[in-house]
């Protein structure tokens, strides 16, 4: 009978599809609930958490399959690691992704990856969302093709490199970077996701899934 959206532009679709105004409320996006309410960990006990140093530079890197893609997620994940490797200062944070179709050739890269970086790159396969949003605060910047890129990592004025077609359609922040899955277009994207003058961008911000709160007014 009622219907609470994510953002106003979802608010009229609801509407144009038939529902009556006075039952449809945009109150924003209710994941951001938890950036407000939850205890989030200081840099040194994240560290203790993880069991890993991050370093002057960190990336957390979320990547799922795209179960429509004929290609499968290997040749992406493959660019994406290619992509990774132009930046040797960098720490990275990775999280196994979720067990959609061929999501385990994903986590099977991913372990290979971390076994020949140890010293820079750790994985984890949930991290919870105290860790995950704690990770998001103290790192450079979020890779991958997750809806926490759009949702979650805006709200802490982080950039975030959303890869391929899988947030297709969804609104974007301008801290969110688009790019194309190949090594050459994430490495650009990620450069300009750390240079001066986007991270000067990042201070005005403006979500279009609301700053939190909305389970409240709910």
């Amino acid at each position: 009978h009622f219907h609470f959206t994510a953002a106003e532009v979802y608010r009229r679709r609801v509407i144009q599809l038939g529902e009556h105004p006075t039952r449809v409320f945009n109150y924003g996006a209710i994941g951001l609930d938890n950036v407000r309410k939850l205890p989030l960990l200081a840099r040194r006990e994240l560290e203790r958490s993880l069991d890993f140093e991050l370093g002057e530079q960190s990336f957390l890197v979320t990547y799922h399959p795209v179960t429509l893609d004929p290609a499968g997620p290997e040749p992406p994940m493959r660019e994406l690691l290619a992509a990774l490797d132009h930046f040797p200062q960098a720490h990275i944070v990775f999280t196994k992704p979720n067990a959609d179709t061929r999501s385990r050739v994903i986590g099977e890269l991913i372990d290979r990856y971390v076994a020949d970086h140890p010293e820079r790159a750790c994985v984890h396969v949930s991290l919870g969302q105290v860790r995950y949003l704690s990770t998001i605060r103290h790192t450079s910047a979020v890779i991958g093709n997750s809806s926490s890129g759009l949702i979650e990592v805006p709200a802490f004025g982080k950039p975030t490199i959303n890869l391929g077609n899988r947030q297709r359609g969804r609104l974007l922040a301008s801290s969110v970077i688009g790019c194309q899955e190949d090594a050459h277009s994430i490495a650009s994207a990620i450069e300009r996701a750390l240079s001066p003058r986007f991270q000067r961008s990042l201070r005005k911000i403006i979500s279009p899934y609301g700053r939190g709160g909305a389970s409240h007014r709910i």
